[in-house]
């Protein structure tokens, strides 16, 4: 690995529409393997987000006030670049299913083809999280809930510090 790159500081990029609970997870347990992470809030110009780039970070931000070594940026173009940026030699990734595994198999040989100093480290998602995805989220957001609940849904798939945020976003 070049000497410019630092492989104790790991980049964890996504679009994070919203930062769900198992993000935050892959945080958690990367913020413990590297000296530094950097969640990077990507910006897809192809899809129609809920959030924008400024609300994803600011909401990360929130929700990761007790991870010392974590730093949340937005970036746009390709992930192998901004790691570059970053200076970071190690690109994170998490899995939940099968599916998963099959798209980052392919997105890691692209990304190794461009960028070989840099390294992949896939952490599995915790098996209570490998459902959530933003779809779930959005869905559960939008219609599941009611005046009988003792118990606001989303915090099950969601930080609370995200709540009321992704709460806002379908209020009629």
């Amino acid at each position: 690995m070049p000497h410019s790159l630092n492989s104790r500081h790991a980049v964890y990029a996504g679009s994070f529409d919203p930062v769900s609970l198992g993000h935050q997870d892959i945080i958690s347990r990367g913020s413990r393997m590297f000296e530094k992470l950097t969640v990077g809030v990507g910006i897809n110009p192809d899809k129609r987000p809920l959030f924008t780039p400024q609300e994803r970070v600011d909401l990360l931000k929130k929700s990761l006030t007790s991870f010392a070594n974590v730093e949340v940026m937005s970036f746009e173009g390709l992930a192998v670049d901004f790691v570059r940026r970053c200076k970071a030699g190690v690109m994170l990734r998490g899995l939940r299913t099968l599916s998963d595994i099959e798209a980052e198999f392919s997105m890691t040989l692209a990304n190794r083809a461009l960028a070989p100093e840099i390294e992949t480290v896939f952490l599995m998602a915790s098996e209570r999280y490998t459902h959530i995805s933003s779809t779930l989220i959005k869905q559960v957001a939008m219609f599941g809930t009611n005046a009988d609940q003792v118990r606001e849904p989303l915090e099950a798939f969601v930080p609370r510090e995200v709540i009321a945020a992704v709460r806002a976003k379908f209020v009629k």
